[in-house]
C-alpha cells in the first residue's frame, strides 16, 4: 500500500472512531437524561364507560374541570391565524402574555415583533417567553431580540441548550400561549415563523389550527403562561391585570389541560388515553407527529374491536419536516393498520396539527404532539372541549382534510423501501426522545 493509501486508511480509521465515540456519547447523554427524569405513567385503561357518561369528565381531568360559558373561534393556517393574533396584541391595554416555541426572524416573526414592540412602547407591560431550542440563535436575530427589549418588552428563554445539564435540555417548552389583558387567550399548534404563511395553499404554507378563547376558560390560559414565566423568571403573575373577572359570554364548556414532566401524571397523555378507552363511535386523530406507545396502541386497537371508527391523519413522507420522526411513528404502523386503525397522508403540504375528536362531542386542540415526548418530557397545553357544535365543526374540517389525503394501507406499509426500513431500525432506540 502506498504512503497515500495509508493515510486515507487512517484518516477513514479516525473517521470512524469520531462517528462511534459521538454516538456512543450521544447514547449515554440520553441514558442519562432519561434517568434523572421523573417516572412516567402508563395508562393501560379498561372500557369501563363512555365518553357521554358522567363519570368521564372528572376522571379524564387530571386537575383543571370544565368551565362553561365560553366563546371559542377555530381558526385555520396563517392567512387567519395571524391577523387574528396580531388584532387582539393590537388592542392590549395592560398586559400581553406571548409563550412560543417557534418564534423565528423572517415576515412573520417581524409582524409580531413589530406589534409587540409597538404595545410595549405605549405602556403595556409585554412578556415574551420563548423555548431556547425552539427559538435558537441561528433561526432568531440578536437584533430581532434587540428590538423588543429596547421597546420596553420582557423576553426571556426557557432553559439554556448547556450541553452539561442534560435534563434542562431534554426538557423543552412546547407551549403555544397569547393572553391579552387577561380576557381574550390563543393557543394551538401554529409556530411564528413564514412557514405558517399562506392558507396551506402551496408547500411552502403549512397546514395548521389555532383557538381563540374569549370567557372564564381564558384564565387556564393565563396559568399555563405564569408556570413556565415564574420558572423561568421567578416572577410571579397575580392582580386584576393578569386575572380580571371573566363573564359567562357564550355556552361552550372548555378545560385547559397543561402537561409537564415535573407533574404526578401526564396531563394530555392521560385524558388522551382515557378519552381513547371511553369511545363507542369515533376517534379521529390528525397529528403531525404520531408516535404511539405500545399501551397507546393497544387502548386504539382495542377500540376498533369493540366498533370504534378510528382514523389517523398525518403529513406525508415527502412533506414532513422532520423525517426521523416519521420514521420513528412508521415502524408501529403495521399492527395499527392490521388492528383496523385507518391512515390517511395530508398530501398538499407539511400537515401540523394537533387534534383529536371522540364520538362527536369531545375535542381537543393544542400544542401536544401524539408521542411520548410530548406526553412526557415536554411543557405543553392542550383546550379539551365537551361540545357537540364544536366537535361538529371539528368534524367537518377533518372530512375536508382527509380528501385531500392519499390512504395509507397496510401493503404501503409493507411496500415501504429498504432506505425507510433501515431508518426506523436506526431511529428506533431514540424513539421517546424524537
Amino acid at each position: 500500500m502506498t504512503i497515500a493509501g495509508l493515510r486515507r486508511s487512517k484518516s477513514l480509521c479516525l473517521f470512524g472512531v469520531v462517528l462511534i465515540s459521538f454516538a456512543a456519547g450521544f447514547v449515554f447523554a440520553i441514558a442519562v437524561a432519561k434517568s434523572s427524569a421523573p417516572k412516567q405513567t402508563i395508562y393501560e385503561l379498561p372500557h369501563g364507560f363512555t365518553v357521554s357518561a358522567p363519570t368521564f369528565l372528572p376522571s379524564a381531568l387530571p386537575g383543571p374541570t370544565m368551565t362553561s360559558g365560553n366563546r371559542l373561534e377555530l381558526l385555520e393556517n396563517g392567512d387567519a391565524i395571524f391577523p387574528a393574533m396580531l388584532a387582539a396584541i393590537s388592542s392590549a391595554r395592560e398586559t400581553v402574555n406571548f409563550e412560543a416555541y417557534i418564534f423565528w426572524s423572517g415576515e412573520v416573526g417581524t409582524r409580531f415583533r413589530d406589534a409587540l414592540a409597538d404595545r410595549a412602547a405605549h405602556g403595556v407591560a409585554v412578556r415574551v417567553l420563548l423555548d431556547a431550542v425552539g427559538s435558537p440563535r441561528g433561526s432568531l436575530k440578536a437584533s430581532d431580540v434587540d428590538t423588543l427589549r429596547r421597546a420596553g418588552c420582557r423576553v426571556e428563554f426557557f432553559h439554556s441548550t448547556k450541553p452539561w445539564m442534560l435534563w434542562v435540555v431534554n426538557h423543552r417548552n412546547h407551549r403555544r400561549v397569547l393572553v391579552v389583558d387577561g380576557t381574550v387567550g390563543f393557543t394551538g399548534g401554529v409556530g411564528f415563523a413564514d412557514q405558517w404563511r399562506g392558507d396551506a395553499d402551496s408547500r411552502e404554507h403549512w397546514r395548521d389550527t389555532q383557538v381563540c378563547v374569549e370567557g372564564p376558560a381564558v384564565r387556564g390560559l393565563q396559568r399555563a403562561f405564569q408556570e413556565n414565566w415564574s420558572e423561568a423568571t421567578g416572577e410571579p403573575l397575580v392582580g386584576a391585570e393578569f386575572f380580571p373577572a371573566l363573564p359567562q359570554i357564550a355556552s361552550t364548556s372548555v378545560a385547559v389541560v397543561p402537561s409537564s414532566p415535573l407533574a404526578a401524571m401526564s396531563g394530555a397523555g392521560r385524558v388522551y388515553a382515557i378519552s381513547l378507552a371511553a369511545a363507542v363511535k369515533e376517534i379521529w386523530i390528525a397529528n403531525s407527529y404520531f408516535l404511539p406507545d405500545e399501551t397507546t396502541a393497544g387502548l386504539l386497537i382495542a377500540a376498533v374491536k369493540r366498533g370504534v371508527d378510528v382514523r389517523v391523519m398525518i403529513p406525508s413522507d415527502e412533506q414532513d419536516d422532520v423525517p426521523a420522526t416519521k420514521a420513528a411513528g412508521r415502524s408501529s404502523f403495521g399492527p395499527l393498520l392490521e388492528g383496523g386503525v385507518k391512515f390517511f397522508e395530508y398530501q398538499p403540504t407539511m400537515f401540523h396539527l394537533k387534534t383529536m375528536v371522540v364520538d362527536g362531542i369531545f375535542s381537543t386542540v393544542g400544542s401536544a404532539n401524539f408521542d411520548d415526548r410530548s406526553f412526557h418530557l415536554n411543557e405543553e397545553v392542550n383546550l379539551f372541549v365537551y361540545d357537540a357544535a364544536f366537535a361538529g365543526l371539528m368534524k367537518e374540517r377533518y372530512l375536508r382534510d382527509e380528501s385531500r389525503c392519499r390512504p395509507y394501507t397496510t401493503a404501503t406499509w409493507k411496500a415501504r423501501s429498504l432506505r425507510k426500513r433501515v431508518t426506523e431500525w436506526l431511529v428506533g432506540p431514540f424513539r421517546s426522545e424524537l
